[in-house]
């Protein structure tokens, strides 16, 4: 049964690799640098996404939208090819992003008690910004891990398969599976199984290729979600809360988000059934453990037994964290006044709030041992930066300091770039045409100038991103969009 249902997720996916028949238009056209048909990368270093060192001085011949062959740099590239070469420069998959929204916190407004007002927390669409930022960033295929206005984002993949605008092949994943008493009052509000199926078997129609439940849903309609997108052949992961990952790992869940030191409530005391504790003693339950705890390590084996997939997000938990780096000044000219203004206004009341800081740093470096632990028992891991949170995770941007926040997790930075580009395409099914660079792959690339291997923030230099072997300008993407993030 797990086979079909890949096979039909792969199906239903197949269409974003469906794209070298149609012609760019001319809004796409203003943002390439190479749409030859025979394109020859010379003396480049390939990082393939393997895990494997990388190869120096390498060619990678691309034909119609595919990595026909990578051969020595002493090699004479095809006749007829167009000739980039690429000293100096480092060459690795398109990233696949794994929690990459098209919503973001565009503004945080508090009343007169500290509190967000009635309606509750709203985020805005960036249908226009987050697909160009995804893209320059070299994120090449994404998840959107929850909708808050799925038409649009199921609109949004239609217009970049079609090449009418640019941005990453997307997994749209439907609406929010939530339960009752959530902060967002754009997400459903599902209270038993039967409402549950049916949201999942009718997004399922509409072109919905994945699902995610939510903080406060119940056990038993997370079961009957769980069950019903499996028929569909689609796969569901979850941001939990009231439902603990050992009880989501039972009823067949498929994916975990943000780790579990920020979100599972399995340790929390006296806790009652179906109930989300605060975050507040989600956090103190896990200041109690540690990671090579029995109780730790028993989790970690009970998910990679069930081959429950885990996706990192440490750079949304980073931004919560006031002692850590700012926004660079390339960051801020991307982002609206008010986002801006709302995000540096988040981090000076946490820089105010003794001791939160060493808190959050600790909690940030647990789950970042637990994420390396997770990895080293078998488990497949997940990369993603979630442009939430207190506005400070961009798209794209995040992806790399999420590459980043890895190495800095005990990670080498060729396992973390096969964490963010091979494992996410093997978790969608598509591992036979992207996320490693192969001979008869999909030509999704990203050009780095630098060597990641030796200086991880090289991730940060991209100068070319391909795409079904369209070679996009990173530059002129993100210069498209400054100061959209958090409008449009």
């Amino acid at each position: 049964m797990a086979g079909i249902r890949s096979k039909l997720v792969l199906i239903a996916l197949a269409v974003c690799g469906a794209v070298q028949a149609q012609t760019p238009s001319a809004e796409v056209r203003k943002f390439l640098k190479f749409d030859q048909p025979l394109i020859a990368l010379t003396h480049v270093r390939v990082i393939d996404g393997t895990g494997e060192p990388a190869r120096e001085d390498r060619t990678i011949v691309l034909r119609n939208g595919r990595i026909e062959a990578i051969t020595d740099g002493a090699a004479p590239p095809p006749a007829g090819a167009h000739v980039v070469s690429l000293e100096g420069r480092s060459v690795i998959p398109g990233l696949v992003g794994m929690h990459n929204h098209l919503m973001y916190t565009a503004s945080i407004n508090l009343d007169e008690d500290d509190k967000i007002p009635q309606p509750g927390f709203l985020v805005t669409e960036l249908a226009f910004s987050a697909p160009r930022l995804y893209l320059a960033a070299g994120v090449t295929t994404m998840r959107t891990t929850g909708s808050i206005e799925p038409y649009t984002d199921l609109n949004i993949r239609s217009k970049i398969d079609k090449l009418q605008m640019p941005g990453p092949h997307i997994d749209v994943t439907g609406p929010y599976l939530e339960g009752e008493g959530s902060a967002f009052p754009q997400m459903s509000s599902l209270d038993a199984q039967d409402h549950a199926r049916r949201t999942v078997a009718f997004w399922s129609g509409e072109g919905a290729t994945s699902f995610k439940a939510y903080m406060n849903i119940k056990a038993d309609v997370l079961g009957a979600a769980i069950d019903e997108a499996h028929k569909h052949g689609r796969k569901l992961t979850g941001h939990l809360c009231s439902v603990d990952y050992r009880q989501a790992a039972a009823l067949g869940i498929d994916d975990l988000e943000h780790g579990p030191v920020f979100t599972d409530s399995e340790f929390v005391p006296n806790r009652k059934k179906d109930q989300c504790p605060s975050s507040g003693e989600i956090a103190a339950s896990w200041e109690k453990l540690e990671v090579d705890s029995k109780q730790v390590a028993d989790l970690i084996r009970e998910l990679v037994a069930r081959k429950v997939a885990i996706t990192s997000t440490l750079p949304v938990f980073e931004q919560f964290v006031a002692t850590r780096p700012v926004l660079s000044k390339q960051q801020m000219a991307m982002m609206s006044a008010e986002s801006l203004r709302s995000h540096l206004n988040a981090r000076a009341q946490a820089a105010a709030a003794p001791g939160r800081a060493a808190k959050l740093e600790a909690a940030l470096k647990k789950e970042m041992a637990f994420e390396l632990a997770f990895v080293r028992a078998g488990g497949l891991l997940l990369a993603g930066p979630d442009p939430t949170g207190n506005g400070g995770v961009l798209p794209g941007f995040g992806d790399q300091r999420e590459i980043e926040l890895l190495v800095e997790a005990g990670f080498t930075p060729v396992e973390a770039i096969r964490i963010a580009t091979a494992n996410g395409a093997r978790y969608l099914g598509q591992l036979e045409r992207i996320g490693t660079i192969e001979p008869g792959k999909e030509a999704d690339l990203v050009v780095l100038k630098g060597d990641p291997t030796r200086r991880i923030a090289d991730v940060e230099n991209v100068e070319i991103v391909f795409k079904d072997g369209l070679g996009y300008d990173p530059a002129k993407l993100v210069s498209s969009v400054k100061g959209m993030v958090g409008v449009r």
